[in-house]
């Protein structure tokens, strides 16, 4: 985070930082925005601004929170957690940014193809429970 001169403890601040954390964003002081940064204001006033992370670095931090939440290396997951992992990643997005399969087979220690089944093998139990 850029150094914020004043506003760090601001509550509008220190409610936003764990979600920009976890997004793997920026947060600065308003005057250093660009035009594609997010300026948040409380009763009228900019107080923080925010810069997104580039798509494809997001999936890096979703990778990372993944670790976080399952307190190990995804690599070390059993099959049926690395399934559940792919069926969240799916959720978010994870699969429409260039080598995503690459990057979360990578992460989770299979080959793409195997990511390309835990894919297919929920999409067709989801067409199952549709019919």
């Amino acid at each position: 985070m850029t150094e914020l001169s004043g506003p760090e403890d601001h509550p509008l601040v220190t409610a936003v930082k764990p979600l920009v954390d976890a997004m793997g964003g920026e947060m600065m002081v308003p005057e250093q925005a660009r035009g594609d940064d997010v300026v948040l204001a409380w009763e009228g006033r900019d107080v923080v601004a925010v810069r997104l992370p580039q798509l494809s670095d997001s999936l890096d931090h979703i990778l990372a929170a993944l670790e976080r939440r399952h307190g190990m290396p995804l690599a070390e997951l059993d099959r049926k957690e690395k399934q559940s992992v792919v069926r969240v990643l799916e959720a978010r997005g994870a699969f429409s940014v260039r080598h995503g399969v690459e990057t979360v087979a990578s992460a989770l220690g299979v080959s793409r193809f195997t990511v390309y089944n835990y894919l297919n093998r929920e999409n067709a139990a989801n067409a199952a429970k549709s019919d």
